[in-house]
């Protein structure tokens, strides 16, 4: 089976998830103000990805998925556990968009894009690539057996942005 961006399977993470399939696969979703890490071992050619609306937890009780600090190190967590190294393991943050309405210097954006840097180099890993902040969604796939990543670039996402469909074979 070929592992290109065109053949592989595909599921879209949403908000407050975290997916580190068993098999190659195209993870895709869509961002706002949103982050996702896309976590990629050189080694093991695995790949995960988290999806995250906030930048940290308020509380213990309240920390899940949804919360950058929690969905960052549980990412780092699943790749571990599946074998990875952290000297293996490449980092990719995608999203972080504001508003172009949006005044405040300190926007959630920029703020989920500095929870995901600062995670990502206190753990040691590597980060290979930045699509972040601005005004524009982006739409992302990311293929977890090449770490490969295509950004789509959206003025506003609608509906139709929600659902990617790659080319039949």
């Amino acid at each position: 089976m070929s592992k290109d961006m065109t053949s592989l399977p595909q599921l879209y993470i949403e908000p407050g998830y975290i997916y580190l399939p068993s098999a190659p696969i195209n993870l895709y979703t869509v961002l706002g103000s949103c982050v996702a890490v896309c976590l990629w071992d050189k080694k093991l050619k695995i790949g995960g990805m988290n999806h995250f609306l906030y930048p940290k937890a308020p509380s213990k009780a309240k920390a899940t998925l949804y919360y950058g600090n929690i969905a960052t190190l549980q990412l780092i967590q699943m790749m571990e556990k599946a074998g990875s190294e952290k000297k293996s393991l490449l980092a990719q943050i995608v999203g972080g968009g504001d508003p172009p309405f949006e005044t405040n210097n300190h926007s959630i954006g920029k703020s989920n894009i500095e929870i995901a840097r600062k995670i990502l180099i206190n753990k040691g890993i590597k980060i290979v690539s930045e699509d972040v902040g601005g005004t524009m969604g982006r739409k992302i796939v990311f293929n977890t057996y090449t770490g490969h990543m295509i950004v789509l670039k959206v003025y506003q996402i609608r509906k139709d942005d929600w659902i990617l469909k790659l080319p039949e074979q």
